[in-house]
């Protein structure tokens, strides 16, 4: 009820408005998950090396919007002790180096803890904390293949690494995130803080839950594009265009089937049953030569508003710019940057606008004002 209370309270700075975070300099899962907190209101400050990486125009320029900066170096006492006092005073820490190092720093979680009760120490790794792999060296790729999860993604022959974005941004960040939130609502109630091991194997197992079921009921094959979800399907793949760009196909439900192959003027008793595996590779050839008979765009005009399932594979300038995409506001521009808005959308409490606040760099004096730090 009191969180209810205060979010209503500060409703024009996100939901999230009063809550303090720590972030610890990091690439990929760590800062977009300060990303995250940060687009709905924590106020995060930026523990930034002393080396001029964060540069405006730095590759993870949007990745670091919504917070200012401060640039400490860890080896010197003076920048540990300032460290210190800023965790004391913080709700969040998030920090992704290997195993040990924060502990070696004197920033580890139980001498943290032990000035900071209510401290949510957030921990971001590709293993884990603890395991046999967990002081070893590694990327998302690396993180994706041990639970099974990169051999059911790409063709026959050769598994695809689907971006980043399995293993580093959903795995990683967003169960971070999640581990945080649901570790500040236990530090709300009852001022006992804890730390949260964001393990990326661990979040990358977690997301293969339906596969890893329905392998276990016997309705998914160990094997890659041979599955309703992973292209095998005729009628869940992709497919080319005239002009050589693709239009994906989700037609898994029996009416929407029967729209898509309508419009393909096709007759469903003059098809190869669906239900057997046997016919997907004549149905997709069936299908495939209809389609490569029209340009992307024209497919699109052709299913647009209908339920058949069906979308064009726009590329990134194209979907700045898609209706459906303008309408809901997905990509604004902010500081001359095209960038994904905040997400979800939230009815009372709103993430704030996107701010410039990356790149403002503070001094420990101006952060302390802030913050009020004696």
């Amino acid at each position: 009820g009191r969180l209810i209370r205060m979010a209503d309270q500060n409703n024009t700075g996100g939901p999230l408005s009063g809550l303090k975070v720590v972030e610890f300099d990091g690439l990929g899962p760590t800062p977009f998950s300060a990303m995250q907190l940060a687009d709905m209101g924590a106020n995060v400050i930026r523990i930034a090396r002393k080396t001029g990486t964060q540069a405006a125009n730095q590759f993870t320029d949007v990745v670091i919007r919504n917070r200012s900066y401060i640039e400490l170096d860890l080896k010197d006492v003076d920048d540990i002790a300032s460290a210190k006092k800023i965790v004391s005073h913080s709700d969040i820490l998030i920090e992704g180096f290997r195993p040990g190092v924060m502990e070696r720093l004197g920033l580890g979680p139980s001498e943290m803890l032990s000035e900071n009760k209510k401290l949510v120490y957030g921990r971001m790794t590709g293993w884990g904390q603890k395991g046999p792999l967990s002081n070893t060296a590694g990327h998302d790729i690396n993180y994706i293949s041990i639970s099974g999860a990169l051999h059911a993604i790409g063709t026959k022959d050769t598994p695809i690494a689907p971006l980043n974005l399995l293993g580093d941004f959903a795995a990683g960040s967003m169960y971070l995130v999640f581990g945080i939130l649901c570790a500040v609502l236990h530090a709300k109630q009852t001022g006992q803080g804890q730390v949260v091991d964001g393990s990326i194997v661990d979040g990358t197992a977690n997301l293969m839950a339906m596969m890893y079921s329905m392998f276990n009921f016997n309705q998914w094959e160990d094997r890659r594009d041979i599955n309703l979800l992973d292209g095998g399907a005729p009628f869940y793949t992709t497919y080319k265009t005239s002009d050589s760009r693709h239009i994906s196909v989700g037609a898994i439900e029996d009416k929407f089937y029967l729209e898509f192959i309508t419009k393909l003027d096709l007759k469903l008793d003059e098809l190869p049953n669906r239900t057997d595996k046997s016919n997907w590779p004549e149905l997709k050839e069936i299908f495939q030569e209809i389609i490569k008979t029209k340009t992307m765009r024209e497919w699109e005009e052709i299913y647009y508003g209908t339920d058949a399932c069906v979308a064009p594979i726009l590329n990134f300038e194209e979907a700045f710019v898609d209706p459906h995409n303008k309408y809901r506001g997905i990509f604004p521009k902010a500081f001359n940057i095209i960038q994904p808005k905040p997400a979800p959308d939230l009815s009372v409490t709103p993430a704030p606008k996107i701010t410039d606040k990356h790149k403002i760099k503070l001094t420990e004096a101006e952060l302390f004002s802030q913050w009020g730090i004696n």
